[in-house]
């Protein structure tokens, strides 16, 4: 989910939805630049466009959903387009929207270095322009090095609050494992150069140091968050420690850890030596289908369809009414496992 599969060449890069969804209490004030402050409220209907990256991917395909409920609802005009994993489309159709007067964009960008651009395209046109999931910067390619003031106000999920969940419930499977600290290691599997995905990783770290007590080493290891190049990559990893008799596997997404989960097992390590805890829950609630063992503890369930539609909700009150765009806003999570992801809304991929 959420996160960025290969990162591509980029020609030019260089240069009140429900009670349920919780606004974040960190606003800055202002909104970033060129994202929607010289922009007019639209009398008429309003016509957005939502521009996905991996829009085949669950979670993407949640999102759109709810994003398309949410402004039936409202009456307004969504094109959803998938971008794949293709940064220079990204350019290409926030060109095309602008062309076929769309009022505002909702991008999630397949790389971070086109921020600047769409951000000037955006502004050029005064067209609003929203990000969900992933940040973008208006001054640079880097989000991390960018300014508070110059993101672009972002609809997802707290990547701090996540990744603490997900460290939590890691350690708390650690504790009930009675496996030793000497003999066992965590894997932090995520893309290195996305800034949502260091954050929660970070978080998850953090969280575990903390709940567990105890001194386990970690693991980086840098992939495309992918679930086979998670598979490959963590694969080299227990190769190169074969001494470790038990395994912690936590990353930025679902696919990190079941590409991790996948290479324990191929390596012949049990279910009862593996604690993976997800993040999504699209794919972990396949090991669960079957009823069989898994390596796969638990998830955080974070729902697209909750994300797609505060977006849409939230560049509505800004066309419509004229209210500025919150710095970021979250919707909430749940960690979910074997015993009640079915009753949790869960969609499995």
């Amino acid at each position: 989910m959420l996160t960025h599969h290969n990162r591509r060449p980029v020609a030019a890069a260089a240069t009140g939805l429900t009670a349920m969804l919780v606004l974040s209490a960190c606003s800055s004030g202002q909104e970033a630049k060129g994202t929607g402050t010289d922009v007019a409220k639209v009398d008429g209907k309003i016509s957005l466009t939502y521009l996905q990256k991996q829009g085949d991917q669950e979670y993407f395909i949640g999102e759109a959903a709810g994003a398309k409920a949410k402004a039936d609802e409202l009456g307004i005009g969504l094109k959803v387009v998938n971008l794949g994993n293709d940064a220079n489309k990204t350019v290409s159709e926030a060109q095309a929207a602008i062309s076929q007067k769309s009022n505002g964009l909702i991008v999630v960008v397949p790389d971070p270095a086109v921020g600047p651009q769409v951000v000037r395209l955006a502004k050029d046109a005064k067209v609003a322009l929203l990000t969900s999931d992933d940040q973008i910067c208006s001054t640079g390619p880097d989000p991390s090095a960018c300014g508070p003031g110059d993101l672009v106000p972002r609809i997802g999920f707290s990547g701090e609050q996540m990744g603490g969940e997900v460290g939590r419930r890691a350690a708390e499977e650690f504790l009930k494992s009675g496996w030793k600290p000497a003999e066992t290691r965590t894997i932090s599997a995520w893309k290195q150069d996305v800034t949502v995905c260091t954050d929660r990783v970070n978080a998850s770290k953090r969280a575990f140091a903390k709940t567990a007590g105890a001194k386990v080493p970690n693991i980086d290891v840098p992939t495309d968050n992918s679930p086979t190049g998670a598979q490959d990559k963590i694969a080299a990893t227990i190769t190169a420690n074969p001494s470790v008799k038990h395994w912690v596997v936590w990353g930025c997404n679902d696919e990190n850890v079941q590409g991790g989960v996948t290479a324990l097992e191929n390596a012949g390590f049990k279910a009862n030596d593996v604690i993976g805890v997800g993040l999504g829950a699209y794919l972990a609630c396949k090991n669960w289908s079957s009823g069989k063992p898994s390596g796969m503890k638990a998830a955080l369930f974070i729902n697209g369809r909750d994300v797609g539609a505060l977006a849409v909700q939230t560049m509505y009150d800004k066309l419509k009414n004229g209210k500025d765009f919150p710095k970021e806003a979250f919707a909430p999570t749940t960690m979910v496992d074997a015993s009640n992801w079915k009753t949790s809304g869960v969609t499995c991929g």
